[in-house]
């Protein structure tokens, strides 16, 4: 079992590169799957405390505190949205070149639809000849998200709600596009990934950025699709 990538670390946090397909803690859901604050506590040798979530088939930038004290400090700087996030996305369609989607969502269909905003912009864009439904090429963007609030599945729903569903996701996305990049580029996870993480850090008081590089085989898809983007490691505070 290879070690969890680690992206920062210092007295307080901890910040890995999450694999997608791995869940952040155990869940009623997939009870004996493997999960990511298991896997960092066993390979560090003491407890984590989990600060943020991300989807399970998402990949990238996830903290974790080092203590209960640390994590009610950082949870309380996300709490104030005092932290940017910052994702890579592959969507159906071509997108205009930027926008804001201010559009509530609802967690959970018996409760009421909360305030969530996504800011956007695109970066890329692919015409394929490959014909998909009653159109003889499928076009697709590449864009960078930055979700101003944090709620579940925000980027998904927001941009399946502006019709450029992102590629690979099941549930909120479109089987044809999804089956596209499953047969001709053998790529079977969701194309979202947290590039980015910006902070100020709550003990010494200084800006924090961490990046997460792009896994291999999306590096490799990106470069089949004429895109070039990468993300480098970052200082530490």
């Amino acid at each position: 079992m290879h070690p969890l990538a680690i992206l920062y670390q210092d007295e307080h946090y901890v910040a890995i590169d999450k694999p997608a397909g791995m869940l952040v803690h155990r869940t009623w859901i997939a009870e004996e799957a493997e999960y990511a604050m298991q896997r960092l506590r066993d390979q560090l040798g003491r407890h984590v405390f989990i600060i943020h979530r991300l989807d399970r088939p998402t990949s990238g930038v996830l903290l974790f505190a080092l203590s209960s004290e640390a994590a009610r400090a950082m949870c309380a700087v996300f709490e104030s949205r005092q932290v940017e996030k910052r994702y890579l996305a592959v969507v159906r369609g071509w997108t205009e070149e930027a926008g804001v989607i201010d559009y509530p969502l609802r967690e959970e269909k018996h409760k009421e639809a909360q305030h969530a905003v996504t800011a956007w912009r695109r970066l890329a864009t692919v015409e394929l000849d490959i014909a998909v439904g009653r159109y003889p090429k499928a076009r697709y963007s590449l864009i960078e998200a930055i979700p101003e609030t944090g709620r579940m599945h925000q980027i998904r729903k927001h941009f399946a709600h502006i019709f450029h569903p992102l590629v690979g996701d099941t549930t909120y996305g479109e089987g044809r596009h999804n089956r596209l990049f499953r047969t001709h580029f053998d790529c079977e996870r969701l194309l979202l990934m947290a590039t980015e993480l910006r902070f100020i850090h709550p003990y010494c008081n200084a800006p924090v950025v961490i990046h997460a590089p792009l896994p291999p085989d999306v590096t490799e898809l990106f470069a089949r699709l004429g895109w070039n983007a990468s993300y480098p490691y970052a200082a530490a505070c």
